[in-house]
């Protein structure tokens, strides 16, 4: 799990929405952003792509003082992975970034071999391949 999000902060969530297919990434960045709404495309204020975002139920309470919905937005920067394999995160990943197949509502998603890239990652990926011919 990531260390960043704790699933007490997702207690609400109904849905996750993918805008790219979390089959073709290896990683996304996972963060919680005040939105006007529960439900619904939210605004994107990054660097980067929007993948994805969550989807609160109707019991979701706002912030008393701010009047907004806490959401889960998954994201990617410019020089992550997907755009610059052999860049920075070439080996590793970003503190917030887990696989987003492990991504559930109300659940932080994991941290795997395949989102944590490096060696051992390719490594365990070929032999997955391997075992599955």
């Amino acid at each position: 799990m990531s260390s960043l999000l704790n699933e007490s902060d997702l207690l609400h969530e109904s849905t996750v929405v993918w805008l790219e297919n979390p089959d073709d990434l290896d990683y996304v960045r996972q963060a919680l952003d005040k939105t006007a709404r529960r439900r619904g495309k939210p605004r994107y204020a990054r660097d980067g792509r929007m993948v994805g975002y969550s989807e609160l139920d109707e019991h979701a309470e706002a912030d008393p003082d701010s009047g907004l919905q806490l959401r889960r937005v998954f994201f990617l920067l410019p020089h992550d992975r997907d755009t610059e394999p052999d860049g920075l995160y070439q080996e590793g990943a970003p503190g917030e970034a887990v696989d987003p197949r492990t991504i559930e509502p109300r659940r932080v998603g994991e941290k795997t071999p395949r989102s944590q890239g490096g060696p051992d990652a390719a490594i365990a990926a070929t032999g997955a391949r391997t075992a599955q011919a």
